[in-house]
């Protein structure tokens, strides 16, 4: 028997939620000591913004 897919839409735009992932990113490296993992949640964090920009050039020229 096949197992149905869910068909419940995430809760708010994907630029919120974007926005809300870089955040906590940000949050959780500020709570951790100088070292690579801090490193690592910083970069995603600016990764995510980045996402954010290319995704309002893309709207912006629909």
């Amino acid at each position: 028997m096949k197992k149905k897919r869910s068909r419940s839409r995430p809760i708010g735009s994907f630029e919120h939620r974007l926005q809300k992932f870089a955040d906590d990113d940000r949050i959780a490296a500020r709570k951790m000591p100088a070292g690579r993992e801090r490193e690592m949640l910083m970069r995603k964090a600016r990764q995510t913004e980045a996402v954010m920009e290319v995704s309002d050039l893309l709207i912006l020229h629909e």
